[in-house]
């Protein structure tokens, strides 16, 4: 069997350390945010008109955004959460997202460092329309590293 062709971007993991191991908890629908790029400073020269100058100042990335089906049974994440909105209490986490392949073996790994809770929201609530309530977990992170 050939071995090169596209993985498969619905087959993942994602794995919080420090939270427990619950494994509802580790269940969603899409992760995004797992980017990088350089922020920049334009420098204009005094005589060139002809272009500016585009210097690098430091990699930044956007918050990790992580959706699921609103489910009862997460008290860890829920609680991770709740602490750090209602309590102050932030407790930064490393978490790992792993895209695996056909025998659930990962493919490549982000590990995601310093990772806490930004963002905690729920779909809206609308009787006219066929949809699942979503729960959307909005995480700030300081950078991550691909295995």
């Amino acid at each position: 069997m050939a071995r090169n062709y596209p993985p498969v971007g619905f087959h993942f993991q994602v794995v919080f350390s420090g939270i427990g191991d619950n494994d509802i908890d580790s269940r969603f629908q899409s992760v995004s945010g797992l980017s990088i790029e350089m922020e920049t400073e334009t420098v204009t020269e005094g005589g060139e008109n002809r272009y500016q100058h585009v210097l690098p100042l430091r990699a930044q990335s956007p918050s990790l955004v992580l959706k699921r089906g609103l489910v009862k049974d997460s008290k860890l994440l829920k609680e991770w959460c709740k602490d750090a909105f209602l309590s102050l209490n932030i407790k930064p986490v490393n978490m790992t997202i792993s895209l695996l392949n056909e025998e659930h073996e990962p493919l490549m790994t982000w590990n995601i460092i310093h990772a806490w809770p930004r963002k905690w929201s729920h779909s809206d609530l609308d009787a006219e329309q066929n949809a699942l309530a979503i729960e959307t977990f909005e995480l700030q992170y300081q950078y991550f590293t691909l295995q």
